[in-house]
């Protein structure tokens, strides 16, 4: 089969076709690209803090295509029954797996593994899927929905059926996000089962992303990204359902560099408590397709991680207030290069000076003006700022984790190398 998709894709590329490949390593840095929507030229712009609004988009695209095309690919198997750790359905309640409490034997079945069958890992990719659809920009961003898996024989463990499929596409790509939505609906409610076949998974977005022979999306010219979840390691195509085997991870890094060759980036997500031992499949498939690896500890906090991957390869953004020399980093950076802040203002006329990091270390900025007048605000309206900045202190708190976790990862790089380092003779 991936020799089927390598000589497919070849062909795409021969032909000039939609998919592309990466730019070449040591490529000249993409210029990057500031747009403000708000506020326009002469707005006046009121509040009832010295906080502005500001709101605009930000690339670092090169030449490539300004458009993106998405593949969401979401782990059905049956472990993603287990409890995420967070209240995904907002209900009050937490689900926790009884099997892992002091609780009397058969107080609940022993397929139950988690007590609210909405807070669940499916539950959690699920609504952070949902969550993603909300920051994009459905002008830019088509959106495709796959699920992936793998139906086992109970007797053996092996495979059901040499010929089966262990990918599904649920949604070909579309600008129609409720068309996903609706889709998601009916993904948790066929619930999980199975087990766990990422190349087949990687192989699907591959035919859709590329545009090859089979697909069901309609092709166009559009930077290529699928967000690959998975809560453990792959267990098939090779022997038993419930055991990784290395042919099962070879199986899932020969999809990827398929997936290289067709210009399609990987990121993959790991969630879990394995999280953090950087399981071999996800953390190549990322890696050899120049995706980002992010591991999820608690499974419930893809909801809000799943947000902070970036298509348009910015970084950060800043906003300076140029007339008062305070600056804000309250930005919410969505993966498609959108953005919204506040930004601190004094009443009358503010400079306020807008930079963008992008990936690869290359920044820009740009300076508007705008006047800010002082006004009311009703308690409703109050009551939605105290909730805006509640989650974004949860998105900063989750951001300095993910900080940590990449410092701590090159400290442990740093000694592993020096530990390989021999020393000098002695003279």
């Amino acid at each position: 089969m991936d020799r089927i998709i390598a000589v497919a894709v070849a062909a795409v590329l021969a032909s000039g076709g939609v998919a592309r490949a990466a730019s070449p390593a040591g490529a000249s840095r993409t210029p990057v690209q500031i747009q403000v929507e708000s506020p326009t030229a002469g707005e006046v712009v009121r509040n009832k803090v010295h906080l502005a609004p500001i709101r605009g988009n930000a690339a670092a695209q090169g030449d490539g295509p300004a458009d993106f095309d998405v593949m969401i690919a979401i782990d059905i198997s049956a472990s993603t029954r287990e409890a995420s750790g967070l209240d995904v359905d907002g209900d009050g309640q937490i689900g926790f797996n009884p099997h892992m409490e002091l609780l009397p034997p058969g107080t609940y079945p022993k397929e139950v593994k988690s007590t609210d069958p909405d807070d669940t890992i499916m539950a959690a990719q699920v609504s952070a899927a949902r969550a993603l659809l909300q920051g994009l920009d459905s002008r830019r961003v088509r959106v495709g929905l796959l699920t992936y898996g793998g139906e086992v024989n109970p007797m053996t463990g092996e495979r059901l059926r040499p010929d089966q499929k262990d990918a599904w596409l649920e949604v070909p790509f579309t600008h129609d996000y409720n068309r996903v939505a609706n889709a998601l609906v009916g993904v948790q409610a066929r619930g999980a089962r199975g087990a766990t076949n990422f190349a087949a998974g990687v192989r699907l977005a591959i035919t859709e992303l590329a545009g090859l022979p089979g697909a069901k999306s309609a092709p166009r010219e559009a930077r290529k990204v699928m967000l690959f979840l998975s809560d453990g390691t792959p267990t098939l195509p090779i022997g038993r359902g419930n055991q990784s085997d290395s042919g099962d991870i070879e199986a899932a890094i020969n999809a990827a560099r398929l997936a290289r060759k067709a210009g399609i980036m990987i990121n993959t997500y790991a969630l879990g408590r394995g999280a953090l031992s950087y399981p071999i499949a996800l953390t190549e498939m990322a890696r050899v397709t120049n995706g980002q690896y992010t591991p999820v500890q608690s499974p419930g906090d893809i909801v809000v991680l799943l947000q902070g991957v970036s298509f348009a390869n910015i970084e950060d953004l800043v906003l300076t207030n140029v007339t008062t020399g305070d600056f804000s980093t309250d930005v919410e950076l969505s993966p498609d290069g959108a953005f919204q802040g506040f930004v601190p203002v004094r009443e009358g006329s503010n400079r306020v000076r807008i930079t963008a990091l992008a990936s690869d270390g290359t920044r820009a900025s740009i300076e508007v003006d705008l006047e800010f007048k002082m006004a009311e605000l009703s308690d409703r309206e109050l009551a939605l700022e105290l909730e805006r900045i509640r989650k974004r202190n949860k998105e900063l708190q989750l951001l300095l984790e993910r900080r940590r976790i990449d410092a701590f990862r090159e400290r442990e790089k740093q000694r592993r190398e020096l530990e390989l380092t021999p020393e000098e003779p002695s003279e």
